[in-house]
């Protein structure tokens, strides 16, 4: 039994089969993955995840109880649960990352979508089993009393399926994106929102990365729910309990950040980027082509940056990762295609024998994007709206000489805005003249303007954001 537990979709670990039937073991992706895995080691936490891939299924069904480091495996305690492929994809990709994530980032094209019929309310069952899985797997796991962690939206409904069947635990849970106001919230049928709410609810403590989307937790909690909201002690009371509101921001741990950065095969890609670069002025924008990053506007403000200041033809090299993401969505195989369309309009129109104005990379590839932070000289995160994003903060640790061009609906930009150069997301023009104002700007004002962003970047690394939370269990 365990003191200590971790919940998330995604585990620190994933898993693959080779030709020989052999599993092999790697480090899981992601924000939160990377943010939380150290902590959870040095504390001995049981992380209990899903089994996401063939490769991870096999291993489960070969662990005693589904523990990986009851079978062998050096990933910490570990438990993965095996839920059912067809219950597993409508959970995941038809209700959390089609519908609650299209909610709290304000993607959906409201003339034509969402549209909730029968179908939705089978998959909708669905993540309430899915929901349900981890909630049991959590009681079974858990000491008397025992602290429980549960992240992000695609475990909403855990906190209050746990309290029932383990009223000893102190529970809490933690939204890594935005919250929605309650007008768009309210674009979930009414039983699901209100679903929704009372399964965060259900924890004792609900964490969030910035005030605004606390904030609009509580508003939709008052107006959806009818909860009594104590908007100053930030308190929600609703059927008669209280769950205590948090902000934690997340940031790098700049000391680790560095150490890898310093490895030999991010200085080989160094190497590589200079000699592909030369001397000129280096963009750098670093993103999964998810709707919410706006990649695709930040590839249109470039190209009018070159439209309207001919004088850096030639001088200046975009490199844009922009790795695929979710590509079981047709939403997103359409959004790649839109991403490498304006790539080649780019290319079309302003390349030369000597000058390739765009490097777009669609590979996963860490150390290279660790390189391109180091050398960058401008770094664009414009997304249309973000819970916190990461990028923004390990880009200034690395280059701390760079100039940070933000979109203000970043929840980064509650803390880093003072020091960059802040952008609507929408406007792609004045997101043209901040790329220009970053390459122009006097070397004096990079310098401290960039120093405060490595300063506020790591000011709370995941050790911290990890143990404010459990703190705030106590």
């Amino acid at each position: 039994m365990n003191a200590i537990l971790v919940a998330s979709n995604r585990g620190p670990f994933s898993f693959t089969t080779s030709e020989d039937g052999s599993l092999s073991m790697r480090r899981g992706g992601g924000g939160l993955v990377s943010g939380l895995s150290e902590v959870a080691r040095d504390l001995d936490v049981l992380w209990v995840c899903a089994a996401l891939s063939d490769g991870d299924r096999t291993a489960v069904r070969q662990a005693p109880g589904g523990r990986l480091d009851h079978a062998g495996y050096d990933t910490g305690a570990l438990r993965m649960l095996d839920i059912p492929q067809a219950t597993f994809h409508r959970a995941y990709n038809a209700v959390a990352n089609s519908t609650l994530w299209f909610v709290n980032h304000l993607l959906y094209d409201t003339p034509n979508t969402p549209s909730f019929g029968a179908r939705f309310r089978r998959e909708w069952e669905s993540y309430q089993s899915y929901n349900a899985a981890f909630a049991l797997a959590l009681a079974e796991e858990a000491a008397h009393g025992a602290q429980v962690m549960v992240q992000d939206y695609h475990l909403t409904l855990t906190p209050a399926m746990l309290r029932v069947e383990r009223p000893d635990l102190r529970i809490s849970h933690f939204s890594h994106t935005p919250w929605a106001p309650p007008e768009y919230f309210a674009l979930l049928p009414d039983g699901v929102a209100a679903e929704v709410l009372e399964g965060v609810l259900g924890a004792d403590h609900a964490g969030f990365l910035t005030a605004r989307w606390a904030g609009a937790f509580m508003d939709c909690c008052e107006r959806l729910l009818g909860a009594e909201v104590d908007r100053m002690g930030r308190t929600v009371l609703h059927c008669g309990r209280s769950t205590r509101i948090g902000v934690h921001g997340l940031g790098v741990d700049g000391e680790a950040l560095w150490a890898r950065a310093r490895e030999p095969d991010v200085e080989s890609n160094m190497t590589a980027l200079r000699d592909q670069v030369g001397d000129r002025k280096l963009i750098v924008r670093i993103d999964r082509t998810e709707l919410s990053k706006n990649i695709v506007r930040g590839l249109r403000a470039y190209r009018e940056f070159l439209d309207t200041h001919p004088e850096w033809h030639g001088r200046v090299v975009h490199l844009a990762f922009a790795y695929p993401s979710r590509h079981d969505l047709p939403e997103y195989r359409e959004y790649t295609a839109a991403v490498q369309r304006c790539a080649e309009e780019i290319e079309d129109r302003y390349a030369t024998e000597d000058w390739d104005p765009l490097i777009l990379n669609v590979n996963d590839d860490y150390p290279r994007s660790l390189a391109a932070y180091r050398l960058a000289d401008v770094l664009l995160v414009n997304p249309i709206r973000d819970g916190m994003n990461l990028v923004a903060k390990e880009g200034p640790i690395l280059s701390p000489g760079s100039v940070l061009v933000l979109s203000r609906e970043a929840g980064a930009a509650a803390e880093l805005g003072e020091h960059a150069l802040l952008v609507n997301p929408y406007d792609v023009s004045a997101t043209a003249d901040a790329l220009h104002r970053a390459l122009t700007m006097p070397e004096e004002e990079r310098v401290r303007r960039g120093s405060r962003l490595a300063a506020a970047a790591a000011a709370l690394p995941p050790h911290r954001w990890f143990s404010e939370q459990l703190a705030a269990l106590k």
